[in-house]
């Protein structure tokens, strides 16, 4: 699977890039339970946030969307934290997606791998374009950073769509985190680190690439 990122946006956000092969997802694991209760009362407490947040704010208004008004999805989970909701529970690597995207405050989108064709592409959304997505009404992708593969677009860093969603049926995976283009590279190894360390401890199945995207 070839990844790329069409101009403007190559200047505005870097991509990491996790794949993930011979995934054994559940609806729900017992074993994560603790790990994100700890989770969300640190960041309760204002604890363990990355301070990405102030930076993904920011790559919102260099796309043009009010950050206040249309939340990236990592904002979205840390307000809900704070309001003293859980982290929510879909299946295992949904789970983790989620508790990585609090801790680190960037949008991670999450992929079967099996539902995608072909080559993938971020640019940005055209007059029209959306995509019904995971348990809402239509997204709209216009002027908005936006996934694309063969079969048209499928994920965004607020919404992702219904078509390429990750269930317990999924063997096969792609993370894609959407990084503002100052966060250096070595902090979004780190990333792809911890988060390529629950996946593999609570999803099990084994990694088949990580990539950086990024602007030459």
């Amino acid at each position: 699977m070839n990844l790329t990122v069409a101009p403007p946006l190559d200047h505005i956000m870097t991509l990491g890039v996790l794949a993930l092969d011979d995934l054994h997802v559940r609806e729900r694991d017992s074993e994560l339970d603790q790990p994100l209760a700890e989770a969300a009362g640190r960041l309760r407490q204002g604890a363990d946030v990355e301070p990405h947040l102030a930076a993904t704010r920011s790559m919102y208004r260099k796309l043009g969307i009010d950050p206040t008004k249309t939340r990236p999805s990592s904002e979205a989970l840390l307000r809900r934290v704070k309001k003293g909701e859980g982290l929510p529970r879909v299946n295992t690597l949904v789970d983790i997606c989620n508790w990585c995207s609090a801790e680190f405050q960037l949008p991670y989108g999450l992929y079967d791998r099996e539902k995608l064709q072909g080559d993938v592409r971020l640019r940005v959304g055209q007059d029209g374009e959306e995509y019904p997505g995971i348990r809402k009404d239509a997204v709209h992708l216009e002027g908005r950073p936006t996934l694309v593969d063969q079969a048209g677009p499928f994920g965004n860093p607020t919404s992702d769509s219904a078509r390429s969603m990750v269930t317990p049926a999924t063997t096969r995976a792609i993370l894609v985190i959407f990084v503002p283009r100052e966060v250096p590279r070595t902090s979004i190894e780190r990333v792809l680190d911890v988060t390529a360390e629950r996946a593999l401890r609570f999803a099990h199945g084994a990694e088949a690439f990580r990539r950086i995207i990024a602007a030459s």
